[in-house]
């Protein structure tokens, strides 16, 4: 390899990295911290045990007090209108948004439902709350999570787990119907966002 290809490929990759956007870091969590699991049915777990939804499996992964606040088949305007009291009455450190997957089953608006997620995060950061945010797909044939978490995410620099409810709904031995997890799904989904607070040096 000559010494001009050489200095091209290593152009070319600081670029690749470059490019790479950073997960945003957090604070890193105190061991008696809470975590408010907040949402509608995925956080919940609807399509499983009680026991068996996300937010057990993470108190679990994270040895810290999970509080689970979803409520099954709620929009994102009453999610808004609830969370004030939850973060008085729990006052955790760190808040997990995955909302907003009801407004796309009723095809609400999407800047209606981008702008009740803002405000939810702006909630939460004016009480000193750190917060996590999960992509929920738009349902149909492919499957990703919609274009306004990314944007949310971007803007406020969120960490985001864009891709963990995608890759459950496609596939069959993780989910118990077509937009909830089952059993696995939600100890896969725990997973992935552990290794999300890791990774922003949450835990």
């Amino acid at each position: 390899m000559t010494s001009t290809v050489r200095h091209v490929l290593l152009a070319v990759l600081c670029v690749v990295l470059c490019a790479c956007d950073p997960i945003p870091k957090l604070e890193k969590l105190n061991g008696d911290a809470i975590i408010l699991a907040f949402g509608d049915s995925i956080t919940f777990g609807t399509g499983a045990q009680p026991e068996q939804a996300y937010p057990t499996h993470l108190q679990t992964l994270t040895s810290r007090t999970v509080i689970n606040a979803g409520i099954p088949g709620e929009l994102s305007s009453a999610g808004l209108r609830r969370l004030p009291g939850l973060l008085e009455r729990h006052r955790p450190e760190l808040i997990i948004i995955c909302h907003g997957g009801n407004d796309i089953l009723r095809r609400t608006n999407s800047d209606i439902t981008r702008n009740n997620i803002q405000q939810m995060i702006d909630l939460s950061r004016s009480r000193n709350v750190q917060v996590i945010l999960v992509g929920v797909p738009n349902f149909g044939i492919f499957l990703s999570s919609a274009e306004f978490y990314t944007e949310l995410a971007d803007e406020n620099q969120l960490p985001l787990e864009n891709t963990v409810l995608p890759d459950i709904l496609a596939n069959a031995t993780l989910k118990a119907d077509h937009i909830h997890p089952n059993a696995n799904g939600y100890k896969v989904m725990a997973g992935r966002l552990y290794d999300l607070l890791e990774n922003s040096d949450a835990i």
